[in-house]
């Protein structure tokens, strides 16, 4: 079949609307679907392909205020910043202490440096932290307001709102003294707007975002407001930037800065409801759309409807009939002053006017396409934060145990690695100064010829951060897998108790302790599990013998 071709007004043939590309393979289209440029899917999609920091800090700021907006009064989005924030960092985020003993022992040569030694080392250390964290005075906050650990939860909202957590770590010994703090070093939360270039500069080759960088990409300074732009009350503070140095010559960190980094290169971040800003919106859009219609069909539930419309009927009879149509609209409304009527009690027979009659407003409201469109934008709110859908919804009514644990594990594994890399940026620097300042006190348990603290700074300052379990679905059957677990060697008690309790291991063997005790206190007979005189030839029993 010859192909059919459009002459154009000189005869010849029209030119194709779109010149095909020159740089094309034998089959007539490029190799991958992905690098077209001229299909009707493709042509108009044309994303820049920019740097890390080009995409982030130009456009952060307008990002963030929209961001915030959303979980400022949005329930799904507040509920989903909430959620990740109760399960990851809790109420009570705090490390366990557990020092490299191995590397100190290799590095030393003294065996000094055990298993024991690394218990009781750890022991020492998280009662100096629970002194410093929990303060009554809040000496720990140089805003003294918070405890660490609601610093810490703070910093991790930053961090998923706004993309970047911003700590300045202070050594104030003009608060030290009796009745007042009993460690130096302070935290103190800084909003992560004030972190910008000087003088709202663009970014330069070693400044990005307010972070100042060397020949290799490291940070090496930042550059903070002294007021947040928006504090009018201090003008001159909004203008002027001081330069916070990352660390000090030694070591010491001054600054924390912590994001997720998705790119290298990148100095920024981003918070985690960006990709679904939009989808978000207007989802709001539309549940106020519904809602706005449902008040007004119950409002209005019904109207009376005249035969007439005056301009219409004045118009096709002329202006002699207007004092006709004036008596019958005068003869309406002096017909309904006298007999009102009412629709709250569906007993009731309204009598109409000649010529009038009742119609009611369809209040099929919400539309049966809402619950599905939100289903799908929840669906993918829970997909972009890493939770299950029933998380941000909290129903429940449509899932079953199996699905529940499944949506539940998969929300875990998102959940543990963002606590990990927490804490890794976040806490860990700040547990590490406060560990300097206990060894530069002093009275910590160690062996002669221990190394001092910056020669072994990693292998002191190595730690698990706890925060809360993950909870249970079914309680029995999780709990005895757990038992089976620990029975067969493949689980332990620190692990099991942390991961579904939330709670220290030894704490809990020590509070057991205490209750086997209170129990014979009383002459009370202690729960099975506690039953520790059984003899052991009873424990054990040879499968020969009845």
């Amino acid at each position: 079949m010859n192909d059919v071709k459009i002459l154009g007004l000189d005869g010849r043939p029209l030119a194709p609307a779109r010149p095909k590309p020159a740089a094309l393979n034998g089959s007539g289209r490029v190799p991958y679907d992905a690098a077209d440029s001229f299909s009707d899917q493709l042509a108009n999609w044309q994303p820049a392909l920019w740097s890390p920091d080009n995409e982030i800090n130009i456009y952060r700021d307008r990002v963030v205020s929209r961001v915030r907006d959303l979980a400022r009064n949005d329930g799904w989005a507040a509920g989903s910043i909430t959620r990740i924030l109760d399960n990851a960092i809790g109420a009570n985020f705090r490390p366990v202490v557990k020092p490299d003993y191995r590397a100190l022992a290799m590095q030393t040569g003294n065996k000094a440096f055990d298993a024991a030694w690394a218990d009781e080392y750890g022991r020492a250390v998280e009662a100096a932290w629970r002194t410093w964290a929990n303060d009554t005075g809040r000496y720990c906050d140089v805003e003294r307001k918070l405890t660490v650990s609601q610093m810490i939860r703070l910093g991790f909202r930053h961090k998923l709102i706004d993309g970047d957590a911003l700590a300045v770590l202070q050594y104030r010994r003009d608060r030290l003294g009796r009745g007042r703090a009993t460690y130096a070093t302070a935290v103190q939360i800084i909003d992560p707007d004030r972190l910008s270039n000087p003088q709202q500069q663009f970014d330069l080759r070693s400044t990005r975002g307010g972070v100042e960088i060397d020949d290799d990409g490291a940070p090496v300074a930042y550059w903070i407001r002294q007021a947040h732009m928006g504090d009018w009350w201090s003008a001159e503070k909004t203008v002027t930037w001081d330069r916070v140095a990352r660390e000090t010559p030694w070591g010491r960190p001054i600054v924390i800065h912590d994001f997720d980094q998705e790119r290298g290169s990148q100095h920024r971040g981003n918070g985690i409801l960006t990709p679904v800003v939009q989808k978000m919106k207007m989802l709001i859009k539309y549940d106020q759309s519904e809602l706005e219609a449902s008040i007004l069909n119950a409002i209005f539930g019904a109207y009376i409807e005249s035969p007439y419309d005056p301009q219409m009927v004045e118009g096709a009879l002329g202006a002699g009939s207007a004092n006709e149509l004036g008596e019958y609209q005068s003869g309406r409304i002096e017909f309904h002053n006298d007999r009102r009527m009412s629709l709250q009690n569906g007993s009731r027979m309204p009598i109409m006017y000649p010529g009038e009659k009742i119609t009611t407003v369809n209040a099929s409201r919400p539309t049966s396409n809402f619950k599905d469109f939100e289903n799908a934008v929840l669906r993918n709110v829970a997909a972009a934060t890493g939770q299950s859908s029933q998380q941000i919804s909290q129903d429940w009514s449509d899932v079953n145990y199996s699905s529940a644990r499944a949506a539940m594990l998969e929300a875990w594994k998102t959940l543990t690695r963002r606590r990990a890399d927490f804490s890794i940026g976040f806490c860990q620097p700040i547990l590490t100064a406060f560990i300097e300042e206990v060894f530069d006190i002093g009275g910590l348990p160690l062996p002669a010829g221990a190394p001092d603290f910056l020669d072994a700074r990693t292998a002191y300052c190595r730690a698990n951060w706890m925060g809360p379990g993950r909870g249970w679905v079914d309680p029995v059957a999780e709990k005895k897998g757990a038992i089976l677990g620990m029975d067969a060697g493949m689980s332990t008690l620190e692990r099991e108790v942390a991961e579904n309790e939330g709670e220290d291991w030894e704490e809990t063997l020590d509070q057991r302790a205490r209750e086997v005790a209170a129990f014979k206190e009383r002459g009370l007979t202690p729960p099975s599990w506690a039953q520790l005189d059984i003899p052991a030839q009873q424990t054990i029993k040879d499968p020969e013998t009845k």
